[in-house]
């Protein structure tokens, strides 16, 4: 059965956290069989990991991608398994867009596994640690903050690299372009502009290397036409039978901004009046209410939010 008016949306980093689903793991013996395909592809225990993580390994982007793809995977394995509908249409931020490609048939989920675990070892040796740099602005338009980092710039990269809600956006590039926008933000009336804790300065110009090579990994990955269409983060378009174009969305996503603030008009657009968030947290919902407060939205990561959206 298909809700036609309900979209399945996927979590990027961020999300994770030591302990997600637990709970869960405890009744349903789906979540921890999905852990334990992704950590034979992986070669280490994701699980374990994921629950106890005395060095926060967890927050090291090779190790983030293939965990919170592997806890939305089981999470979505788990609704279709406790009889939950198929939604219209699907999307994913930034790394849930595998997420998404996945739950829609797209590509296998022990390719996804190896593809997000490369995809993070790329993005993270673009870049020399500290060399690049994020920051999150908030309370600006988003035109202010574009041209913020176009006058902080001054040869090195800075970019709006996140359209996250009205009113939020984050910035990324080199580590002193960054500190100079920061501060024109903060001239032109920011409410907030703080640098982010991550480890490199995803979906700016700098992400190219990543990109590249990402692309001679992905060249070799078969690809399945999709069951349920899957809206891109780079194009902004449905996945169609183009699987071609789906790798090059995928490749052009690492060094692009990920625009969520129009990914969720276009579903509003399209007939959505509800969207589920499916893998740890609940990040996307609170976007949702900044960027449609009439799109209901709910979020599936517990026993508790599992049986009330059942």
């Amino acid at each position: 059965m298909v809700q036609e008016k309900t979209a399945f949306i996927f979590p990027g980093q961020g999300s994770q956290k030591e302990g997600m689903l637990a709970e869960l793991a405890a009744s349903y013996p789906t979540i921890q069989s999905t852990f334990n395909e992704a950590s034979e592809i992986l070669g280490y225990d994701l699980w374990a990991l994921c629950q106890t993580d005395p060095d926060n390994k967890l927050s090291l982007t090779h190790i983030t991608q293939p965990a919170i793809l592997s806890a939305s995977i089981a999470l979505w394995r788990l609704w279709l398994e406790r009889g939950g509908y198929e939604p219209a249409l699907m999307a994913g931020h930034s790394l849930g867009e595998y997420s998404a490609l996945v739950s829609s048939g797209v590509i296998a989920f022990e390719d996804a596994v190896m593809l997000v675990q490369k995809r993070g070892e790329f993005m993270q040796s673009a870049v020399p640690i500290g060399v690049g740099a994020m920051a999150a602005i908030v309370g600006l338009l988003d035109a202010d903050v574009i041209a913020a980092c176009e006058n902080a710039a001054q040869g090195e990269v800075v970019s709006a690299v996140n359209f996250n809600s009205p009113g939020q956006v984050v910035i990324a590039g080199h580590v002193d372009a960054v500190n100079r926008a920061i501060e024109s933000c903060k001239e032109k009336g920011a409410k907030r502009a703080l640098p982010l804790p991550v480890s490199a300065p995803f979906h700016s110009a700098l992400m190219l290397p990543a990109a590249e090579n990402f692309a001679e990994v992905l060249k070799d990955i078969n690809l399945n036409t999709p069951k349920i269409p899957v809206l891109q983060n780079y194009s902004l378009t449905l996945t169609s039978d183009d699987t071609n174009l789906i790798k090059e969305n995928l490749i052009k996503q690492i060094y692009s901004p990920v625009p969520w603030v129009e990914t969720i008009s276009n579903f509003g657009k399209k007939g959505i009046n509800k969207v589920v968030e499916i893998g740890p947290g609940k990040v996307l919902c609170g976007l949702n209410k900044r960027i449609a407060p009439e799109m209901e939205a709910l979020a599936i990561n517990d026993s508790a939010s599992l049986g009330a959206a059942l």
